[in-house]
């Protein structure tokens, strides 16, 4: 199961179908779609709707801080709450410090609330936390409670100790594959499988065999190589032990 891919991207428009064919092929079962902005939640849910094997989540991404108003969050709880048997999560949403002229108060904020909704509703989060870690880890200890994924992981081990210790699940994506990644190489050998998913990030994040191409949901199986490799068992494992994982945390059948 691919558990974050922005399927709903435009430049899926000319292949969507011919992809979502082609995936069922090659074992990859069910997409999760994170919308990113108040603008994009219709076209997710729309796409859910339509195809019973994606799954959508709702949130609002830090890096479109400057799209994101007050009265969104207020819709964001109005949109759960009225769509709640179709909404698997709250995110895409998180802390983002690698881009410098984000407001880190004001994404700060953000975060908070969309954390007090997916515990109001009882729902995962899907968290970006790009150079953020620590601060995200705080974040997650203030409101307590929760549970969810830490998307596209790229912290230390004791990090990763820490998140799993909160109930929280790593994001495996493209970048295992890069023999650069030594230290997250380290710990997607190191921790538990049953604290792992597996991830595209489509269209973005390609592995390094496809590296500067649109990056699509068909890469999950060597993705799913790539860590199989890594820690020395079969990719059989790694795929039936990842998708459980991801069926428990989303509640997907």
């Amino acid at each position: 199961m691919d558990t974050h891919c922005h399927f709903d991207d435009q430049s899926f428009d000319p292949d969507r179908l011919q992809i979502l064919h082609q995936m069922q092929g090659l074992g990859v079962s069910d997409l999760i779609i994170p919308a990113i902005t108040q603008a994009s939640w219709v076209g997710v849910q729309t796409l859910c709707l339509d195809q019973v094997r994606l799954h959508a989540a709702y949130g609002l991404h830090p890096i479109y801080l400057a799209e994101h108003t007050e009265q969104h969050l207020t819709e964001l709880g109005d949109f759960i709450r009225e769509n709640r048997s179709q909404v698997i999560a709250v995110g895409e949403c998180g802390l983002d410090f690698f881009l410098p002229d984000l407001d880190v108060q004001r994404q700060t904020e953000l975060f908070i609330m969309q954390l007090k909704l997916a515990k109001r509703y009882d729902l995962p989060v899907i968290i970006h936390a790009r150079r953020s870690v620590d601060a995200v880890l705080s974040c997650i200890r203030r409101i307590g409670g929760l549970r969810g994924v830490v998307h596209s992981f790229a912290g230390s081990l004791q990090q990763a100790e820490q998140f799993i210790t909160q109930g929280f699940y790593l994001g495996a994506g493209g970048t295992l594959t890069y023999e650069r990644a030594q230290r997250l190489r380290h710990v997607l050998k190191t921790v538990p499988l049953e604290s792992l998913l597996l991830e595209t990030d489509a269209p973005d994040q390609p592995d390094s065999l496809w590296r500067g191409q649109r990056n699509t949901p068909l890469r999950l199986p060597v993705i799913a190589a790539a860590l199989a490799q890594l820690r020395g068992c079969p990719v059989e494992s790694i795929a039936k032990i990842t998708t459980t994982n991801a069926q428990n945390l989303f509640g997907i059948s």
